[in-house]
């Protein structure tokens, strides 16, 4: 049975960055003339060569986007169910070992987090958990996932990885999309950013994208961590990810994310810094490699710099976001998982949206009958 393990593991991650570094200008203008583009000019388009080249890059990416997905931007929600978790994490507030209030919802609670977020106007909602099997293990999710499915047209989850069987269940039940980040692909890293618990088997957790593929999901969302480790190493391996993902489950939609290292309990510094112009190169670069892919943005970032990056290659966003089990309804009484940056209501950043010409699509289609 094929697995994208057995492709990583054919990869050399010193050696491949240092191929990143070693790409030319003559490498990056050849990727710019092209319109279907290799790994390898993924490679030159993320490396250092590629800076001098950014507004050209942007504005092939901004009309590339417009071509694709027309003057729209998709909302989403993230709604946290719970904190609990038994995983030691070195960059998460919700952490095992962060002594924190924790709090799991019930029934109740979830339902009145759903009527705020619905008067919002949101249509599309992601539910969040810590990895805690016991508590909030597939019997939760499938509870929650049935509660609300009535009110959203599609139901994605960022939650612990679970078997093939577990997913096919909880599709079943109503779950339209997935999100699981590997973190950081460099596996010397990953063993020290996640010591204890089910999170630390790097490739259990590698191979979840290819279980949620053959439980038939319509959607996968990859990425990385910016700031565990070079960013544009581990941007190529969510490329390369995602290419061997569309070629072997080629009916499932995927998506990227682009998470930075933000502050958090107990918090850790980037170990490699990614500036601002670097992750809007990473953008750029991944709307060049896949004109189909949805490309995220939460509110980890700033306003300045999500008002520029909705229209240059951005699909799919957040606002407003609350990253606590009951933050929008429920009186705060646990910790956020990271501090968020974009503090904008959802009313105000909608009117920014529309001031940029953008139409914001709240309900994308009807998954469910």
């Amino acid at each position: 049975m094929q697995y994208f393990k057995d492709l990583f593991n054919t990869y050399n991650w010193e050696a491949t960055l240092e191929s990143i570094y070693a790409k030319t200008a003559s490498h990056v203008e050849s990727a710019l003339q092209k319109e279907k583009l290799s790994i390898e000019d993924f490679k030159a388009l993320i490396s250092p060569a590629a800076k001098p080249f950014l507004e050209q890059m942007a504005q092939k990416s901004q009309e590339i986007t417009k071509k694709r997905f027309g003057n729209t931007i998709q909302m989403y929600a993230p709604m946290y169910l719970s904190n609990e978790c038994q995983n030691i994490c070195t960059y998460c507030g919700f952490s095992m070992t962060n002594k924190i209030p924790r709090r799991t919802l019930t029934d109740t609670e979830i339902l009145e987090e759903v009527a705020f977020l619905k008067r919002k106007g949101y249509d599309h909602i992601l539910l969040v958990t810590g990895e805690a099997n016991k508590t909030v293990g597939v019997a939760y999710l499938k509870n929650a996932i049935s509660l609300i499915r009535a009110h959203f047209s599609n139901i994605t989850i960022e939650v612990q990885p679970l078997d093939q069987d577990e997913y096919e269940l909880l599709i079943h039940h109503g779950l339209y999309a997935v999100l699981v980040y590997q973190e950081t692909y460099h596996r010397d890293e990953y063993k020290k950013h996640h010591p204890k618990g089910r999170k630390s088997n790097f490739d259990y957790r590698l191979d979840t994208p290819d279980r949620l593929g053959r439980a038939g999901i319509h959607k996968i969302g990859i990425g990385a961590l910016f700031g565990l480790e070079d960013w544009r190493a581990d941007s190529f391996f969510t490329a390369l990810h995602l290419k061997y993902l569309q070629r072997t489950y080629w009916k499932t939609k995927y998506s990227i994310s682009f998470p930075r290292l933000r502050p958090h309990s107990g918090g850790l510094q980037p170990k490699v810094e990614m500036t601002d112009a670097d992750l809007v190169q990473l953008i750029c670069a991944f709307r060049l490699f896949d004109e189909d892919v949805e490309l995220s943005m939460s509110t980890r970032e700033s306003e300045v710099f999500r008002n520029n990056i909705v229209t240059l290659g951005a699909t799919s966003i957040s606002a407003a976001s609350k990253t606590n089990p009951g933050g929008y309804s429920v009186e705060p009484q646990s910790l956020e998982q990271f501090e968020i940056s974009d503090e904008r209501s959802t009313e105000d950043f909608v009117a920014m949206l529309k001031s940029k010409g953008l139409e914001v699509v709240w309900k994308d289609w009807e998954h469910f009958s």
